[in-house]
């Protein structure tokens, strides 16, 4: 049966055509950071939670929110296997330790940013999220006088303004890809079985002030450089420009990377 269409229609037809492949269009010739030619009606913005790598490369990474009990034993471990890491720090522990801070940022070790008041992201507007990052950053640069570029979201928790909120800021967003749940006090054991399952390109979320975190690692570090790993700071392992990261699974990917990292 044939369909015919008055004139009015053919234009309402025509006219909605017209804009859905433009915005199709729109999707695919200007790409993003957050995926390969994904259409911006449908678009889902994620963080870093791995990198794409074939060079065994790691990194561990510590939240400071609630304490410094373990942080000088952690230093000391890293500065026994020579190996500098990436801590993120809240604004009001700032506030609290800000020697510990000056320390380790002497010591060689990064500084990210976990926002100032430990808030849940998602129920924040735009100008909130601005306020809780750059009250942070500003803090951080007074005290090691080095702005931050990495943000971790606390909770972990994200969406759409979020990440580009964050985005447009100047920073990158991370996540993590092997949680240790030292946080839960699980056992020594139980943290380094978690950890040693990492991989390439993995980032892994410890924290400052768990009890367990410095045996672990006293463990951890030696066994993956005798697996040929090399544990290093975000700024060696996470591409800065010429990336996308897939948004089935949060993996920053180079596009001239080949292989499966």
């Amino acid at each position: 049966m044939k369909i015919i269409l008055s004139p009015g229609k053919k234009f309402i037809f025509f006219f909605t055509l017209t804009i859905l492949l433009v915005v199709f269009a729109f999707g695919f010739i200007m790409g993003n950071k957050y995926g390969e030619a994904i259409p911006v009606l449908n678009q889902r913005l994620v963080p870093i939670y791995k990198v794409a790598r074939d060079d065994k490369r790691i990194a561990i990474t510590l939240d400071g929110t609630w304490g410094a009990d373990y942080t000088e034993e952690i230093l000391q471990i890293l500065r026994e296997n020579d190996v500098k890491i990436t801590f993120f720090f809240a604004g009001y522990w700032l506030e609290k330790y800000p020697d510990i801070l000056k320390k380790i940022a002497a010591e060689g070790h990064e500084i990210g940013n976990h926002s100032y008041t430990h808030p849940h992201f998602n129920q924040l507007s735009k100008e909130k999220i601005k306020e809780e990052l750059e009250s942070t950053s500003d803090l951080i640069e007074k005290l090691i006088g080095k702005r931050p570029v990495y943000f971790r979201p606390p909770f972990g928790e994200y969406n759409n303004n979020v990440i580009k909120t964050v985005t447009e800021l100047g920073y990158q967003v991370i996540q993590w890809s092997i949680d240790s749940l030292d946080w839960m006090e699980p056992g020594v054991d139980k943290i380094v079985e978690r950890v040693l399952q990492a991989e390439s390109g993995d980032i892994i979320l410890m924290h400052n002030n768990a009890p367990e975190t410095s045996a672990a690692l006293r463990r951890i570090i030696p066994i993956f450089k005798e697996r040929g790993y090399e544990i290093v700071p975000l700024s060696e392992l996470v591409y800065k420009d010429n990336y996308y990261i897939e948004s089935h699974s949060g993996r920053q990917v180079s596009h001239g990377h080949r292989g499966e990292g």
